[in-house]
């Protein structure tokens, strides 16, 4: 069989043994780019998109067709999509809300999963979700593509020789501005709002409302959750960590007026390997270029590194000035998505564990989770890891 490759058009052969035909389920921004990075493996094929948005759905579909052979079905209902026997993999990038019961539904299908961070609203539902992964046969991939990223794992070697000594602090922050954003007050074309609200509490149709999901408690954690889940699975990553062992957040209120979560938070999480990490994330802020936006600072006691983006630098006790070790990106953090879709791929060919299975996702949903808890109940919460369940 010839497939035409997404870059150029180029015929290319792909065996039998690897052809693997993904479904999309939810084709906003994100789901859609991320499909056409599947699409550059000339072996994928887009079997079916599924969106309760037609622009979207629409969009999605023209998409898909022009990088290969045959245009995708088209479903307005997931679960339709799931039956479909000739899907092997499905690409989840669906509101926060609907991660979770989207989730369980594909590995009752025996679906391999590709699905968008955070994994999942609550603490309860990732337990959930850990223990069908473990039953099921299917390959999970939580997408937090820094696990994929050399940058981050040239940092991770440089933490695990030795180079920064002891470790007790990491700090990072995230910086930009959402404050002068004008609420949507209309749609470009036909949405189903009472499926799309799903599982969440029902409201009387807001476009803003679907517009901007990631802003409300009803659909999503807000900007801590949304940017804290990928800061925290990197900071996982470095510093070789597992679940927090206690978490605090503090956090202003809203400024923006059309959404109910706060622009600015600050979290502490503490680990049971002796070190806490703490994040502020601020969309009030100035705006910088994406390179600058955000970074991680790790405090040794012979060392510090900072990483961010797109570059890695290590600085040695008394000459804080001048690195001493400079690492950057061989094609950009731009590429990270592209490396963890490779790798889901790859494991959904070998069987073997990706990058970001679902124990990890949940423990880097788990810290932000606990800090939205946190902001509503004024207190320190911590996680009892022998019984799986937050307790103050």
């Amino acid at each position: 069989m010839f497939l035409l490759s997404a870059a150029g058009g180029v015929a290319v052969r792909a065996a039998a043994s690897d052809r693997i035909t993904v479904g999309v389920i939810g084709s906003g921004g994100r789901g859609t780019f991320v499909m056409t990075v599947f699409q550059k493996d000339p072996s994928v094929r887009i079997g079916g998109i599924s969106d309760v948005y037609e622009p979207n759905l629409e969009r999605a579909l023209s998409a898909a067709g022009k990088a290969q052979q045959g245009a995708p079905k088209a479903y307005r209902d997931y679960r339709r999509l799931l039956e479909d026997k000739e899907i092997q993999a499905v690409l989840i990038a669906s509101p926060e809300h609907w991660h979770h019961r989207m989730v369980l539904d594909a590995l009752a299908a025996g679906k391999d999963v590709y699905v968008e961070k955070p994994l999942c609203q609550t603490p309860e539902q990732g337990v959930e979700l850990v223990d069908a992964e473990r039953r099921s046969r299917s390959i999970v991939q939580v997408g937090m593509q820094r696990r994929s990223y050399d940058l981050f794992l040239e940092g991770r070697k440089i933490v695990a020789a030795g180079t920064l000594g002891t470790v007790r602090m990491v700090r990072s922050w995230w910086l930009n501005n959402y404050l002068g954003a004008s609420r949507a007050t209309k749609l470009d074309g036909p949405l189903d709002w009472e499926q799309w609200q799903g599982p969440a509490v029902r409201r009387p149709f807001d476009p803003n409302r679907f517009r901007n999901w990631r802003f409300y408690q009803d659909y999503a954690g807000g900007i801590v959750a949304d940017q804290g889940a990928h800061i925290f699975d990197g900071i996982h990553l470095l510093m070789n960590a597992g679940y927090p062992s206690a978490v605090t957040a503090a956090g202003g209120r809203p400024h923006r007026g059309d959404v109910d979560t706060p622009e600015a938070v600050v979290v502490t999480a503490e680990y049971p390997e002796d070190f806490i990490a703490v994040f502020s994330v601020n969309y009030g802020a100035m705006r910088y270029k994406s390179r600058n936006d955000q970074l991680n600072q790790l405090d040794g006691d012979q060392g510090r590194m900072d990483i961010g983006r797109e570059d890695c630098k290590v600085y040695r006790q008394g000459d804080e000035e001048k690195p001493v070790i400079e690492k950057g990106s061989e094609r950009g953090f731009g590429y990270a998505t592209d490396l963890h879709v490779r790798n889901f791929l790859e494991c959904v060919r070998t069987r073997k564990t990706p990058t970001a299975p679902m124990a990890l996702g949940f423990q880097a949903a788990l810290v932000v989770q606990m800090a939205n808890l946190s902001l509503k109940q004024g207190r320190r919460l911590r996680w009892n890891a022998a019984a799986r369940r937050v307790q103050a």
